[in-house]
């Protein structure tokens, strides 16, 4: 099987005022220009939904807006990527920021969920809730209250031959913490993968 090329990606901005400073990516010059359509839309509406979240979780004002994406994966004809969002509000303790991963699968021209990546019927969540759950007690992370299991729409995104699976702040850890991130290598859930 050949290995796909990357995808040709270019940063955009949104600007308001000196308060709001958003990049985003998008897609270019795909063959199909329907699918390049369809990936670039997506991005826009989850980039407006990150902007949106942020405007309405406070009823104060907004001081300052940043958000920036990083690409995790442009290669086997998988693009995935993180758009992340932060926000201070005047005269709140800290800022917020939220993290949105995006898995898009080119060959078949689809945005993935956490459940596409796995054969049907295969308990893909008590399996990687398990792996977690090692993780957890290995790197000692400091849990809000206990864990029990990931979502069957856990945010996620794939980085080279892992798959990572991640919570937002203030899920399961102290602010403090940041995202807890855990990285689960493709060659441990291998028999379930499709």
């Amino acid at each position: 099987m050949p290995i796909s090329l990357p995808v040709d990606i270019k940063s955009y901005t949104i600007r308001r005022g000196s308060k709001m400073e958003v990049f985003y990516p998008l897609v270019l010059n795909l063959q199909d220009k329907r699918l390049e359509r369809n990936l670039n839309q997506t991005i826009v509406h989850q980039v407006q939904a990150l902007i949106d979240k942020e405007a309405g979780d406070m009823p104060s004002t907004i001081v300052e807006m940043l958000g920036s994406y990083e690409i995790k994966n442009n290669q086997r004809d998988v693009l995935s990527l993180t758009l992340s969002n932060y926000a201070y509000h005047d005269h709140a303790a800290h800022g917020m920021t939220y993290l949105k991963g995006l898995t898009f699968d080119l060959r078949n021209k689809k945005l993935c969920k956490l459940e596409d990546l796995f054969k049907a019927g295969s308990d893909y969540i008590k399996k990687l809730s398990n792996m977690v759950h090692e993780q957890i007690k290995q790197r000692d992370i400091p849990i809000l209250g206990s864990f029990t299991q990931i979502k069957p729409d856990q945010d996620f995104y794939v980085a080279d031959k892992a798959l990572v699976i991640y919570f937002q702040l203030y899920d399961i850890t102290p602010y403090a913490f940041g995202f807890p991130m855990f990285p689960i290598s493709v060659y441990e859930i291998w028999d379930i993968i499709v």
